[in-house]
């Protein structure tokens, strides 16, 4: 028999314009998981869903019997489940150094992303949102010129939701200066060169850099 390299059977319900669910189609793709992705749009959900979801929210994870409705929850599941590669270090500070990555990621950048993409604030307040978002990736650009990946040598979750909001850039009217984030440029292109990122990408992400 042949060596079989999808591992798994999964539905995972997911909204192809959401960095959210994006983050956790980049971790199904790394590991090469057999996964049935169902594309949906929030104002016209899948029946089924409310029975499985109470929040009735995108994205939705199914495997078996376990359903999982927030994507931190999701990308550490995946990464137990399937142990190769390994997307968080093994040591326990490490382990806890890159949570408060991802804690700090949706604190400080997912925040104006949600605003952005939202688009119900006043003009005043997206384009704070946008200044801010702008300002601070352009001020940590310098960080990336130490290790390939986000504060690491190897790639992890953490990449994982950097990623796609790095892809939404230009959908979202950020431009960052290529002279004052030449690193920041080098570590996008490191990322979506990937073939797992390439393979997580949905037709309407697809669309956000043509």
């Amino acid at each position: 028999m042949g060596v079989v390299a999808k591992r798994s059977s999964m539905t995972f319900y997911s909204d192809g314009s959401d960095h959210y669910s994006h983050r956790v189609r980049i971790v199904l793709a790394e590991k090469g998981v057999a996964v049935d992705v169902i594309d949906c749009q929030v104002e016209d959900l899948p029946e089924d869903l409310a029975g499985l979801n109470p929040y009735n929210s995108l994205p939705t994870l199914l495997d078996r019997d376990l359903v999982l409705y927030e994507p931190n929850v999701m990308m550490e599941y995946l990464d137990e489940r399937f142990p190769h590669p390994p997307l968080l270090p093994v040591y326990p500070v490490a382990r806890a150094e890159s949570r408060l990555y991802m804690h700090r990621i949706q604190k400080d950048w997912c925040k104006h992303v949600d605003i952005l993409v939202a688009g119900k604030a006043s003009v005043e307040e997206l384009e704070s949102a946008r200044k801010e978002l702008r300002d601070s990736l352009v001020a940590i650009s310098p960080i990336f010129a130490e290790k390939p990946y986000f504060m690491s040598e190897e790639f992890t979750l953490v990449d994982c939701c950097l990623g796609p909001l790095l892809w939404r850039l230009p959908s979202l009217g950020i431009d960052l200066p290529e002279a004052q984030c030449k690193d920041l440029h080098k570590y996008m292109n490191r990322l979506f060169e990937r073939e797992a990122f390439r393979e997580s990408l949905s037709e309407a992400e697809r669309e956000m850099r043509d």
